[in-house]
């Protein structure tokens, strides 16, 4: 790796300030970034470290949501009380994301950012309808994805915290690649405040989306037995050495009756 400058602000104004010098990348975790530089694939002038900012972590009950910090990590979301009494899915989704060392480095607003295909995280915040805060507005999940390693955040733009309805039912299941712990097909269900939505990860060509088949049966009757000969189709879907577009569809409606209970 090159030289680089590394930067600790205090707060997400300066952090913002830090961040409009020429080629500087923020980290939180560095579970993506670091990666890319030892392999050369990124070379930032300077790295602006957000873990230590106060406002950006936390988590609390603020009326029918559950809001999260974006600095909070993996690890600590799965062990709060407050998510596992409220949504325990999510707590679920949190302490089996890759491994012991990844739980306790990478954090929620990190994942969002990154917005990797097979990540689990995308698809906790668009199956819950969340919303992701930043430091100039609030995004609807449906707005905040716009494809693989792509979301609608503007330069200058970070993430501050994301609040998600507190549903009146959720699930969570994941069918994961041994190696990487990443998702080959992830689901989240849940019925709340946003209605039915079932969200999907690992199997789309875009990235995280909605399966709104699978949705549109569980609105009638919120229950396995509903997906039942359940079909997804196959054409935006992708195919790799670990699985073709066909099994990975196959797994959707599996794992979101599974997800349902």
């Amino acid at each position: 790796m090159q030289a680089f400058d590394y930067q600790t602000p205090k707060t997400v104004a300066d952090a913002v300030s830090a961040g409009a010098q020429e080629d500087a990348r923020y980290i939180a975790g560095g579970q993506t970034l670091l990666q890319s530089m030892k392999l050369g694939l990124l070379a930032p002038s300077a790295v602006i470290d957000l873990s230590g900012i106060a406002e950006l972590q936390g988590i609390c009950r603020d009326g029918d949501a559950l809001v999260i910090g974006a600095a909070t990590t993996h690890a600590e979301v799965a062990a709060s009380p407050d998510v596992k009494a409220l949504i325990p899915a999510l707590a679920d989704l949190a302490g089996h994301i890759g491994d012991r060392q990844v739980r306790h480095r990478g954090t929620l607003g990190g994942s969002l950012a990154n917005n990797d295909p097979a990540a689990c995280y995308p698809a906790a915040v668009l199956g819950l309808g969340a919303t992701v805060h930043t430091n100039q507005r609030k995004i609807a999940a449906d707005d905040f994805f716009l494809g693989v390693y792509t979301t609608a955040l503007n330069e200058g733009e970070v993430i501050t915290a994301v609040s998600f309805p507190i549903p009146t039912k959720a699930g969570w299941q994941k069918f994961k690649q041994p190696a990487s712990r990443f998702s080959l097909v992830g689901v989240f269900v849940s019925q709340g405040p946003a209605g039915v939505r079932v969200a999907v990860t690992g199997a789309g060509s875009g990235g995280v989306f909605r399966a709104g088949e699978l949705e549109a049966k569980l609105a009638a009757d919120y229950s396995a037995a509903a997906l039942v000969g359940a079909t997804v189709s196959a054409a935006d879907l992708n195919s790799d050495l670990h699985a073709s577009a066909e099994y990975r569809a196959a797994l959707i409606p599996v794992l979101a009756a599974r997800a349902v209970g």
